[in-house]
């Protein structure tokens, strides 16, 4: 794993997402009570930053038109169109969050638009 430091806990409130650029991707990180999940910032639908959409429980909705995205599979929930975002291996060490953009993942969701 490459893990690369981002910020301390802190920085990041309970129920709310942070962007962060790295690695040339934008990334949004969400402290959901204490445990931290890493997405692709951008929703594929208008390219809404979900850094800014509200949470509920381990799901973000997109700011812009609603779109819902699970945290933990990046998966799209009441969405028009069969979609998914990418997840990053997320933790914390002394405090501070750490991501690993090259360790990504994406599930793969049939009739999903490229």
């Amino acid at each position: 794993m490459n893990w690369t430091k981002i910020t301390p806990i802190e920085n990041i409130p309970a129920r709310e997402g942070r962007s962060v650029s790295l690695g040339g991707q934008e990334l949004a990180i969400f402290n959901i009570d204490g445990r931290f999940l890493t997405i692709d910032n951008r929703c594929p639908h208008k390219g809404g930053p979900l850094c800014d959409g509200i949470v509920s429980g381990t799901t973000v909705v997109c700011p812009l038109h609603g779109w819902r995205f699970d945290l933990e599979s990046g998966i799209a929930s009441r969405a028009s169109l069969p979609a998914c975002i990418t997840t990053y291996p997320t933790r914390v060490e002394n405090g501070i969050v750490l991501v690993d953009v090259t360790a990504g993942s994406r599930i793969e969701i049939e009739g999903e638009a490229a």
